[in-house]
């Protein structure tokens, strides 16, 4: 991997959403009772994965979805990027991570309701 790329990973290892989504899932896995080993491991794997689809994101976005190739006896063209369908299956990965681990994705809870529209406090029966 050229310097640039080792570069760029450090960047996602170290940004700020990365710790974010990290630290949500081990919070999870607590709040579960489920502070094994292997499941904290398994997030470890979750988040090289993520670093993996930010980078194939990364390509595509430099790249397209399309690129031209020369394979140097002559023939030209274009041809599919090769990281469109390396996300889907990084994804699919990252999916039966989260599956096995019995996480679900982090809801916004307002302050004064319970994430559904339901405010605390309320009367349901005012509509």
């Amino acid at each position: 991997m050229p310097v640039k790329g080792r570069a760029q990973v450090q960047n996602y290892l170290n940004c700020e959403l990365y710790k974010k989504i990290q630290e949500d899932l081990e919070k999870q896995l607590i709040r579960m009772g489920n502070e094994s080993p292997y499941a904290f491991d398994l997030i470890h794997d979750y988040m090289e994965f993520w670093v993996t689809k930010c980078l194939l994101e990364d390509d595509i976005r430099r790249r397209g979805v399309m690129v031209t190739y020369n394979n140097g006896g002559g023939q030209k063209g274009k041809k599919k990027n090769d990281s469109v369908e390396l996300k889907i299956k990084v994804t699919q990965q990252m999916t039966a991570i989260l599956d096995k681990l019995n996480i679900k994705t982090t809801l916004f809870v307002p302050e004064n309701g319970d994430g559904n529209g339901n405010k605390s406090g309320g009367d349901d029966d005012d509509l």
